[in-house]
């Protein structure tokens, strides 16, 4: 038997990088899989891809900073699939949309504002939505993404570090305080990742540097991550919750 079987999960950002290879994982463990993620053609695509392979997909097109469009993709959810099992709160600015790599003193209040929205705001909202479902079964799985940067500090990145601090301590809260419902709360923390479509060469030079200064020198692929996940997804961590992994080859060890 798959250690997913019967369960609902939904992935927010799924339609593109980490986020797809996070829905392909628990879809391949039994897991009916959402799709919620802002970009339409890549939700489809991403549905399709799924289901030919006989999985169980389904997209809706979600705005996370949208409490109204949050509210929607939770109700689809729930219509087509009856209740909500697991939630992985990926979607982040990052590198789909791209942010800033700038000092401290050069990035737009505009900017800083956009990436806590979505990065923080938005893991809040989810959850919030997605905890009310939860609380009618008993039971629930939330896996939060951080990065190592926000437990060992990066530059250039601050509003993106900050953010991703923000969910480790978000992460520690919620879960106290939903524990009491069989709610596990937890958080993977990924090292720099090749998890962009068409990388050029700066990116790629990027991601070569981050190996060298790893325990294990080699470049991280989204598959390093998706076995975190899963864990945390599966009844193999029931009575685990409010923790971070960090998943970065040896990088950040704390």
């Amino acid at each position: 038997m798959k250690r997913l079987e019967s369960k609902v999960a939904i992935v927010t950002g799924a339609g593109h990088g980490i986020g797809k290879f996070y829905a392909e994982r628990l879809a391949s463990e039994g897991a009916r899989v959402v799709i919620a993620e802002l970009d339409s053609g890549a939700t489809e695509k991403t549905v399709l891809e799924l289901n030919s392979k006989g999985y169980k997909a389904i997209g809706i097109q979600t705005d996370v900073t949208s409490e109204a469009s949050v509210a929607n993709m939770v109700s689809e959810t729930v219509k087509h699939f009856e209740k909500i099992d697991i939630l992985v709160n990926n979607a982040a600015i990052f590198a789909t949309i791209p942010m800033s790599r700038a000092p401290y003193d050069e990035i737009s209040i505009d900017e800083w504002d956009l990436m806590m929205s979505v990065n923080v705001k938005g893991t809040w909202l989810v959850s919030k939505a997605v905890i009310a479902e939860m609380k009618k079964l008993r039971y629930g799985k939330i896996i939060n993404i951080s990065s190592s940067t926000a437990v060992k500090g990066s530059p250039s990145r601050i509003h993106y570090v900050t953010s991703k601090a923000g969910i480790i301590g978000f992460t520690k809260t919620l879960a106290n305080e939903v524990g009491d419902y069989n709610i596990c709360v937890n958080c993977v923390a990924p090292g720099s990742t090749l998890s962009e479509e068409n990388p050029n060469e700066s990116i790629l030079k990027m991601r070569s540097d981050a190996a060298n200064v790893r325990a294990l020198k080699r470049v991280q692929t989204p598959d390093d991550l998706t076995g975190a996940i899963l864990f945390f997804a599966s009844h193999d961590s029931d009575f685990i919750t409010g923790q971070t992994l960090v998943v970065d080859g040896g990088n950040c060890m704390h």
